[in-house]
C-alpha cells in the first residue's frame, strides 16, 4: 500500500512537470485564497495581542469613566450624547467613598483643542493633554516614570507650572539633552519638565508612541478655567471591580440627578469589556476574511476539476494501458486524487509563502506586530489539500469508471 502511495505521488509530480505553466494557472485561485488566510490572521494575531496589553497596561482592576459612550464606535455622537452634562471635579471626589474603590485618577481635558508642545525648533502635536492628581500615578499601569519625578500634592495646591512628558515627547524635543529642567511650550503656556514616562508597553504605529504632557489639576483650571471636560479611572481593590463599578454607578446617578427609569447619562467600561468590544469588531474581520478566501478557494477548487476532467480526457489511453496490466478502480481513483491533492497542495505552500512575505511587509512598513500563528499554517494547508481532494473525486471517479477497452480504443 505504502509502495502504491509512493508510486501514485511520483506520477502526480510528473504530471506537474509536463504541464507547469497549465498547473500554475490552475492553482492561482486557490494561492490567493491560502495567502489571504495567512495574511489576515497573521495580522489579526498582532493586532490582538498589541490591543490587548495596551488595554490591559491601564490596569487590570480599573475602570474608566466618561461622559460619553466608550468602545470601538465609528459613527457619530447621537443627541443623547451629546445633551449630556459634564462629568465635576466633585462628581469625581465623591467616588472615594465608595467601600471598593481603592483610588480615583481625575483628569480634565481641553475641549476640541488639537494640543501642541514646544522645546526651541522642535514641535511635537496630537498630544494626550491633561491635568490630574498625583493618584494619576498610582491608578494607571502605565504610568511608570523614566526619569525624574511625578507630580505631588504641593504642585497641585500651589498650581505650579510643572509637567511630566511622555517618552516619546522627551526623545522629540531633547534628542541630546536631558529634558529634567527644561522649559516647554504647550499650548501657549510655559511649563518646568520634572518627570518623563516610560513608554507603555502595546501599540502600533502611532499608538505606539507615548504622547502625554501632564499637568496639576489646579494649574490647568488655573489656564483654562471654561473647561469642564473630565474623565475618571478609578482603582478597586483586587478582585473587587465589579462591586467598585456598581458602587461608582449608584454614586453618579445620585449626583447626576438620574431618575430611576432613566438610563445613565455616562459610561463606565473595564479594560474586560473594551477588550471584549474590541473582539467583537475582530469577529467581523475575521467573518471578512473567511469569505475572501473561500471565494479565492472556490474558485481555484473549481479551476482544478475543470483540468483534471482535461487530464483525464487527454490521459484516456494511458488509464485503458493501466486498466489493462492489471490496475484496479481504487488505483486510478487515487491516482487522479493524488494528482489532484499535490496540485492544490503545492499552491497551498506557496500560499503559506507569499502570505508570510505579504505578512512581515506589512508590519515593518505600518510599524504593526505581525505573527502568522502556526495554526493558520495548519488550516491553510490542510484546507488546500482538502481542495483538491473534494473538487479531485469527480475526475477520478470518471477516470477510474473508464471501460479499457473502450480507453484503449480511445484516440
Amino acid at each position: 500500500m505504502r509502495h502504491d502511495y509512493r508510486e501514485n505521488l511520483k506520477l502526480a509530480l510528473d504530471t506537474l512537470r509536463t504541464h507547469k505553466l497549465r498547473s500554475f494557472l490552475t492553482i492561482v485561485g486557490v494561492v490567493i485564497g491560502v495567502m489571504i488566510i495567512i495574511v489576515v490572521s497573521g495580522l489579526l494575531a498582532g493586532f490582538n495581542t498589541t490591543v490587548t496589553e495596551a488595554i490591559t497596561g491601564y490596569g487590570a482592576d480599573t475602570a474608566f469613566i466618561s461622559k460619553f459612550e466608550q468602545g470601538f464606535r465609528t459613527g457619530r455622537l447621537t443627541e443623547e450624547e451629546r445633551k449630556r452634562k459634564d462629568l465635576t471635579l466633585e462628581e469625581g471626589q465623591a467616588l472615594e467613598d465608595a467601600p471598593d474603590v481603592k483610588a480615583v485618577a481625575i483628569s480634565i481635558f481641553p475641549d476640541n483643542e488639537t494640543s501642541s508642545v514646544r522645546y526651541k525648533d522642535q514641535e511635537v502635536t496630537a498630544l494626550d493633554f491633561r491635568g490630574t492628581f498625583p493618584a494619576f500615578a498610582e491608578v494607571y499601569a502605565n504610568a511608570d516614570l523614566k526619569e525624574g519625578r511625578f507630580l505631588s500634592d504641593g504642585d497641585n495646591e500651589h498650581k505650579r507650572e510643572v509637567t511630566v512628558i511622555g517618552e516619546s515627547v522627551a526623545k522629540a524635543l531633547f534628542p541630546n539633552v536631558d529634558p529634567i529642567g527644561k522649559m516647554v511650550i504647550a499650548n501657549g503656556h510655559e511649563f518646568e519638565v520634572i518627570g518623563v514616562f516610560e513608554l507603555p508597553k502595546g501599540g502600533f504605529g502611532m499608538n505606539n508612541e507615548d504622547r502625554r504632557v501632564v499637568i496639576p489639576y489646579y494649574t490647568f483650571r488655573k489656564l483654562y478655567p471654561n473647561t469642564t471636560f473630565h474623565g475618571y479611572r478609578i482603582e478597586a481593590y483586587p478582585k473587587r471591580l465589579d462591586a467598585a463599578v456598581d458602587e461608582a454607578r449608584v454614586i453618579l446617578r445620585r449626583a447626576r440627578k438620574v431618575p430611576y427609569d432613566k438610563l445613565d447619562d455616562f459610561s463606565i467600561q473595564t479594560s474586560q469589556q473594551a477588550i471584549e468590544s474590541f473582539y467583537a469588531v475582530l469577529a467581523g474581520v475575521a467573518l471578512a476574511m473567511l469569505v475572501l478566501s473561500s471565494i479565492g478557494l472556490m474558485i481555484g477548487g473549481v479551476g482544478v476539476m475543470n483540468i483534471m476532467l482535461v487530464s483525464v480526457t487527454e490521459r484516456t489511453r494511458e488509464i485503458g494501458v493501466r486498466k489493462a496490466i492489471g490496475a484496479r478502480r481504487g488505483d486510478i481513483t487515487w491516482q487522479f486524487l493524488f494528482e489532484a491533492m499535490t496540485l492544490t497542495g503545492i499552491g497551498g505552500v506557496m500560499g503559506i509563502v507569499l502570505g508570510w512575505l505579504v505578512t512581515i511587509g506589512l508590519g515593518a512598513a505600518l510599524d504593526w506586530r505581525a505573527v502568522v500563528p502556526i495554526w493558520a499554517v495548519i488550516v491553510g494547508f490542510t484546507v488546500s489539500v482538502g481542495i483538491g481532494l473534494v473538487f479531485g473525486v469527480w475526475p477520478a471517479l470518471k477516470a477510474a469508471r473508464l471501460d479499457p477497452v473502450v480507453a484503449l480504443r480511445y484516440e
